[in-house]
């Protein structure tokens, strides 16, 4: 078997593509703004389904919180500091941008109490859950 190197990448399969595009933009020092995510932590409790989310430095005019047919949908933008008198970064590692995340909420939870708290850049949502009716115990007479 004859090896062969190649240097044009549309020899390499897709993936491969992706792969070198990524690392070589990665590693050229190109201080590209990355997509973000924000990580989420999800608490229940008996009373409350309550979602917390890491967004520090998010304007609280760039948060949006929405409750709809049984998704809440978190929505919100980070943007990049602008200074004139910074003539370049050296690396930027925190990424910037817009970000959604979705999440299916169970039947129980009541979206009307829906509440939304943020501070020390944490946003904290909190869904009531609906007040269920206890199952209550007959008596059965014997004659």
């Amino acid at each position: 078997m004859e090896l062969t190197k190649s240097s044009n990448m549309s020899d390499f399969p897709p993936a491969m593509r992706f792969f070198q595009d990524t690392v070589t933009r990665l590693m050229s020092g190109d201080n590209q703004v990355r997509p973000w995510t924000p990580a989420v932590d999800i608490l229940e409790t008996e009373n409350e389904l309550v979602f917390r989310a890491d967004i520090p430095d998010v304007n609280l005019e760039r948060i949006d919180v929405q409750v709809e047919n049984g998704t809440l949908t978190l929505k919100g933008e980070r943007d990049i500091e602008k200074d004139d008198r910074v003539k370049g970064y050296h690396r930027i590692e925190r990424s910037y941008g817009a970000f959604a995340r979705s999440f299916t909420l169970p039947d129980t939870v009541d979206a009307e109490g829906v509440r939304a708290d943020y501070a020390h850049g944490v946003l904290t949502i909190t869904l009531p859950k609906k007040a269920v009716t206890k199952a209550r115990a007959i008596k059965v007479n014997v004659n």
